[in-house]
């Protein structure tokens, strides 16, 4: 079978986490495979981490510069808790450097720690029951510590709001962030795995994506300049590189 974009697939449902949760996550997730045959599905680069429960287990999503093509199980159920930008680094005890593109069972990283939080988890009767679970075990993990990078979290809403037409990128950011060029590097590659650049085309993309679900009827071109492209070609070509397809496929 062809790979398929993963959110086209199943059943998916996010919503913004509660309580605790908010010191390091933004949103849980639910994603259910269909009861049939289940294609490869194709993971396109978002510029987030995720821990997820799939399988029994924690695993963790690491930051992806590529697309990623995953076979989930036919009626498969995956949770997951995105962190907010620039917390997964303090949450996990681990640089995003070093589980770039990567599928980590939690236990990797944590060792008995991560035993010890997947052993709270039991069968439930149903999803919501569950989720609760999950929300709780994680929760119990979050609540009170301080994993948030503050300056790296004001410098992903910098990026994704978008900078100002033929603005340099890094001397910008020292600008903004009081940061020699080294300084802002390095913590970059901590925070969310890459350079500024990198988070910057992947976030370039993903504006385009919503202009186009919040303007279907405008042109490519005109979606292309107003999400920061020089021209609808170096759309086409970014797409294809972190979707394998066309803008107009992807639509």
């Amino acid at each position: 079978m062809e790979p398929v974009l993963a959110q086209t697939t199943g059943f998916f449902r996010e919503r913004p986490v509660a309580g605790g949760l908010a010191a390091a996550f933004c949103a849980v997730w639910v994603h259910r495979m269909d009861d049939r045959a289940v294609p490869p599905i194709v993971i396109t680069p978002d510029a987030t981490i995720d821990l997820q429960w799939i399988d029994g287990r924690f695993r963790v999503a690491g930051p992806d510069k590529e697309p990623q093509i995953e076979m989930p199980p036919a009626g498969a159920v995956i949770v997951g808790f995105r962190f907010r930008p620039g917390a997964a680094a303090g949450w996990l005890g681990v640089p995003a450097s070093e589980i770039v593109g990567g599928r980590l069972s939690l236990q990797e990283l944590w060792g008995t720690r991560a035993r010890e939080l997947s052993d709270r988890i039991k069968a439930a009767s149903d999803l919501p029951a569950m989720l609760r679970q999950l929300e709780e075990a994680v929760g119990m993990r979050t609540e009170g510590r301080d994993a948030l990078d503050p300056q790296m979290g004001r410098a992903f809403d910098v990026i994704h709001k978008g900078l100002p037409p033929e603005t340099p990128l890094v001397p910008f950011l020292q600008r903004q962030l009081h940061m020699s060029e080294r300084t802002l590097r390095r913590r970059f590659e901590d925070a969310f795995g890459y350079g500024p650049k990198t988070l910057d085309r992947i976030l370039r993309f993903h504006r385009y994506r919503r202009l186009q679900r919040q303007q279907g009827d405008a042109s490519t071109a005109l979606l292309a300049i107003e999400a920061g492209y020089a021209d609808q070609a170096h759309l086409i070509r970014e797409s294809r590189r972190l979707t394998g397809v066309t803008p107009t496929a992807l639509a």
